[in-house]
């Protein structure tokens, strides 16, 4: 994982060019562990590193390190926590996007830990959202891109009847 402090951050690039912002915004995550997705620093990372279905090597790098914050209290993350890296994941599959290989074992290690942290999650509530993310994050950590997009939908219990009327009808 390449430290926050490290100067390979001033060589990434993300939506808005280089990743100097990166590190900074990622040291937030270490106190919020139940952020929210639309409230800072998750907007900006989301917006810098996933925007509008594009990754770019910063987000590749960013992954690990919001994996490691889930990774200090997965009973009490928010669902972004497990939405983001299954995000990333979704879009570069989709987009066939390489990790770059000074990142690619991070990564993978990473995403590797994804199934992990969900059991050690599994003793707290879940609503709709929580599950539909924490299942995505698996569904990518085990190589299963389309199935984590199909299960981020699932995300409102109104897209889960959506879903079960469009079943029954079949």
């Amino acid at each position: 994982m390449i430290e926050l402090s490290s100067p390979r951050w001033h060589e990434l690039q993300h939506a808005y060019g280089k990743a100097t912002d990166i590190p900074g915004l990622l040291a937030q995550l270490q106190d919020l562990p139940d952020g929210e997705g639309d409230a800072e620093p998750w907007f900006s990372l989301w917006s810098a590193l996933a925007h509008q279905g594009d990754v770019y090597p910063a987000s590749f790098a960013a992954v690990p390190h919001v994996i490691d914050a889930l990774s200090r209290s997965p009973e009490t993350a928010g669902e972004v926590y497990f939405h983001f890296p299954a995000w990333v994941d979704i879009c570069r599959h989709k987009n066939q996007v390489e990790i770059p290989a000074d990142l690619r074992q991070s990564y993978v290690d990473a995403m590797s830990r994804l199934p992990g942290l969900l059991a050690q999650a599994s003793g707290r509530p879940w609503d709709t959202a929580f599950a539909a993310c924490a299942l995505a994050a698996t569904a990518a950590a085990k190589g299963q891109p389309q199935l984590a997009e199909v299960l981020l939908e699932m995300s409102s219990p109104e897209a889960v009847n959506e879903f079960l009327e469009w079943s029954y009808e079949r």
